[in-house]
């Protein structure tokens, strides 16, 4: 490239140009020049991998090695979606025993491929952690007649063949991405039991939800009259629609990034920034279509009807779609930096489902939210660094999230190194919990009932528009539509020419790649200090700031035009809103059905206070001190583990989840009771067993560090609900020295059945409710009634100390087994020298040696 330009002795242009400004804007001149021509260059490539991408069978993004397993055309209901297991890359080992990972892509206009873009992401981070993965993506053309609940069913298909392919592992988690985080809710609401936990990550499932000034995109639907619009494109398409108007859609948003600095980014770094920019390129670009009844179907009845998030989406076979039917815990993944689903679309669901706190846990939900405070829409889950932190979190603590008590839950990443805690913590962030209530969650959602009653108007609207546009201009548009008409129509879309002109099969593009090489043999860039340089540098952030400053003008005018319009007290009464007293469909139920069926819950868990064994009472005793600390956080849960392998090592994972979930209810339910009943499940245990159930529970609370004033309060409450029981234990030793052996852990074996059972035939009731009735609130046990029954049992308690145990009036068969069992588990342990307790009675009823330096937990103050 130097050649083409003179040479000028440098004695000669130190006296032309003493103070080098000439010198500088020479070098400038050069430097813009070349990285004119490398900027044209890749552009070029870009169409041309454009044009090789789109005519792929399968065209997809995935970073990783992966085989088909399952085609979604093979269903008895087909769809252009299949099945992939994604291969670890070299040195990376994963346990087929482990819980399997399954990612699922967004099919909004984009192709596949973007959730395993990168070592860096979703599937990355679970393939290093030694997860089994898998990926759901999908071909670019509907199979014909296709619609979005075979969608969903095909989904549930897929899920189902993971299942079989790892019968021993835990039901898997799944993650969804966008557009993919509603249809995975829709089907887990619709089969629960196949899934795992489920990440959805930027996924909006309330529409209408919303902070003004920042959510500019749920004000489309109103702005172009309701969903016509995309009928019309759709009809035009010859039934299908081109996902480019969608990704059109996106790139409104922001059109300084669009415009101007996603290119400049590019030419000023051209030397390095190329090859990122190509790759992502590549799935920007790579438009896919969808049915036109796949997108009718989204836009009529999530978008602008909202009906996802109010119970009110039926299926064509009748089965109505409530996501409170969603057993799995569920992680909202948001951030404030998303323009397109902010975090009220992300969480307003839940408002829109629950009317407090107390319903949420009286349908034994889990929902766990995390707002991150600056990313974008595709940060969330394309961003390196988010994929570092945030998504290793929540892979690192699924099985944690997957037994936490059904509430709602905000979490919160921070840096270990950060933390005066940072010795007790394993890895570079730690993940904590912390308990929420809908006002908490309000601040983030800002719930509005004006704005309700706003597109409730739009939604009217919009059914009468298209009843206009099916009955006098539909039938046009469809006859002058024919699949040639369509494909031209595709390819002349702004989104797609650009990527078309721009690649070797313009003539004019030719010379490109002579001069690119040329540039590149002899590449003179600029220093980063030349004031031309930082004069295009400042120049390049006013053009930026402009176009930022008109988006903010138009969004904002936009915003005023849609609130004063669909405001109109007018035109809501003309379209019959205000014939009903609410706007706002009421929460779903308050119906009859729900309501009995959560009494009958809860009389089925107060019957069972009592019940159990060492296992119901240490669960139980470490729930109710954790609730009196602000947080808490996967340490626990990994000390639980190791203390149920070390207590019961026979008692499974599902069995362990039960029990916790269980005894967080019983504790919710009737707290008083609850406690007072500790020493009873004790029964049977000697003084040395309790003294090691304290050590356990010490040593569990340990794990986080300190203990705030409030929970070591609690904490010593359960060490006096432990010193109770241990006169009784005593009592049992003695009795137990001349008796025969038994099974030492048949009273919490038939504690177990007794629960797995009661919780069967309590699903099978839950399938007999409707699923569109609502919660109900948990009506636990009034202080009055709780002090009058703690009293009662109070005063009854001497007498049944004074007599004899073989004399008790058992309270029912299955209790009178219980401790029989658990007499006979006492003589056990004493009478043969190699029973789990050996050990520990051998110090004669002295505490049992600690298993760690230090088990009891420091107290702080709150």
């Amino acid at each position: 490239m130097n050649a083409l330009m003179p040479q000028v002795p440098e004695s000669l242009v130190s006296m032309v140009d003493p103070f080098g400004f000439g010198r500088a804007a020479v070098n400038y001149w050069r430097d813009a020049v070349e990285r004119n021509v490398l900027y044209w260059d890749v552009m070029r490539q870009r169409g041309n991998e454009y044009l090789e991408h789109i005519e792929k069978t399968r065209p997809s993004v995935l970073g990783f090695d992966a085989d088909i397993i399952m085609m979604g055309e093979d269903l008895s209901r087909p769809v252009n979606y299949e099945l992939l297991r994604v291969h670890p890359p070299e040195g990376v080992v994963t346990d087929e025993q482990s819980r399997p990972f399954v990612v699922v892509d967004p099919r909004a206009g984009h192709g596949p491929g973007i959730g395993g873009f990168k070592a860096d992401s979703e599937i990355g981070v679970a393939l290093r952690a030694g997860h089994p993965c898998y990926f759901i993506a999908f071909m670019p053309y509907p199979v014909p007649g296709q619609t979005v609940e075979d969608v969903v069913e095909a989904e549930v298909a897929f899920l189902h063949h993971v299942i079989e392919r790892h019968p021993d592992s835990e039901k898997p988690m799944v993650v969804g991405n966008c557009q993919a985080g509603w249809q995975i809710m829709m089907a887990a609401a619709l089969e629960p039991d196949v899934f795992g936990p489920i990440l959805i990550a930027g996924a909006p499932l309330s529409y209408w939800a919303g902070e003004h000034g920042n959510a500019p995109m749920r004000y489309t639907g109103g702005m172009t009259g309701g969903s016509w619009m995309t009928h019309l494109l759709s009809d035009a398409g010859d039934g299908l629609f081109d996902g480019a108007w969608l990704v059109q859609n996106f790139e409104r948003l922001n059109p300084a990034n669009t415009w101007w600095d996603k290119q400049y980014q590019l030419y000023a770094n051209v030397d390095t920034e190329a090859e990122r920019y190509l790759r992502f390129e590549r799935w920007w670009g790579g438009h896919v279509v969808l049915g036109g009844e796949e997108i009718q179907y989204i836009v009529d009845n999530l978008f602008v009807g909202n009906r996802l998030s109010t119970a009110r989406l039926v299926t064509s076979d009748g089965r109505r779609i409530d996501l409170r039917n969603v057993r799995s815990p569920v992680v909202v993944f948001c951030s404030r930096g998303d323009n397109i689903t902010p975090p009220p679309q992300a969480l307003g669901w839940v408002r829109d489902l629950y009317g407090g706190v107390d319903d949420i846990l009286a349908n034994e939900q889990t929902i766990v939210y995390c707002v991150h405070d600056s990313t974008g829409h595709l940060g969330i889950f394309v961003s390196g660094s988010v994929s570092r932190k945030e998504h290793t979190e929540f892979t690192a603590n699924m099985d944690y999230i997957d037994v936490l008590p059904p509430g709602l839950y905000e979490t919160r990443v921070s840096t270990a190194a950060e933390r005066p805690d940072a010795e007790l913590i394993e890895r570079d962030y730690l993940l904590e919990f912390e308990t929420r209530d809908l006002d908490d969650l309000n601040e983030v959602v800002k719930w509005d009932a004006e704005d309700e009653r706003r597109f409730a108007t739009v939604a009217r609207v919009s059914e009468i528009n298209l009843g206009l546009y099916r009955q006098f201009l539909q039938p046009w548009v469809r006859a002058v539509s024919t699949p040639e008409s369509a494909r031209l129509m595709r390819s002349m879309h702004p989104s797609r020419l650009g990527y078309r002109l721009l690649s070797d099969r313009n003539p004019l593009m030719a010379p490109l790649p002579v001069l690119a090489n040329m540039v590149r043999r002899d590449r003179q860039p600029v220093s980063d200090d030349n004031i031309f340089r930082v004069f295009e540098d400042i120049l390049s952030g006013h053009v930026s700031r402009s176009l930022d400053a008109w988006r903010v003008l138009r969004d904002n005018a936009t915003e005023s035009l849609f609130l004063d319009v669909y405001g109109q007290p007018l035109l809501q009464s003309a379209v019959g809103l205000h014939g009903t007293p609410e706007a706002r469909p009421r929460l779903p139920g308050a119906e009859p059905e729900r309501r009995r069926f959560i009494e009958n819950r809860q009389q089925e868990l107060r019957a069972r206070v009592a019940e159990g064994g060492s296992h119901e009472a240490v669960m139980r005793s470490m729930i109710y001190v954790l609730g009196g600390a602000p947080a808490t956080d996967g340490r626990n849960f990994r000390r639980l583990q190791a203390s149920r392998a070390e207590l019961e090592p026979r008692l499974q994972l599902a069995d362990f989840k039960e029990l916790l979930r269980e005894q967080f209810f019983i504790l919710k339910l009737d707290k008083q009771q609850a406690l007072e009943s500790i020493p009873r499940l004790l029964e049977g245990q000697t003084a040395a067993e309790i003294d090691a159930h304290i050590e356990h529970i010490e040593h569990v609370l340990a794990a986080s560090g300190e203990l705030s004033e409030r929970a070591a309060g609690r904490l010593e409450r359960v060490k006096a609900l432990f010193a109770e029981a241990r006169p009784k234990a005593r009592s049992t030793a003695r009795r137990s020295s001349s008796g025969s052996s038994g099974n030492g852990t048949s009273a919490r074996s038939a504690g177990t059945t007794r629960r797995r059972s009661t919780a069967s035939s309590t699903d099978k009731k839950a399938d007999v409710v409707s699923s569109d009735a609502a919660s109900s609130k948990v009506s636990p046990r009034t202080g009055v009634e709780s002090d009058k029954k703690a009293e009662s049992e109070k005063k009854a308690e001497p007498e049944k100390k004074a007599e004899p145990r073989k004399k008790a009036e058992p309270r029912s068969k299955a209790v009178t087994e219980k401790k029989t069992s658990a007499r006979t588990t006492a003589k056990s342990r004493e009478a043969t020298p190699s029973s789990a307790s050996s050990d520990v009675e051998a110090g004669d009823d002295k505490p049992a040696p600690s298993r760690r330096g230090r088990s009891t937990p420091r107290q702080r103050k709150s």
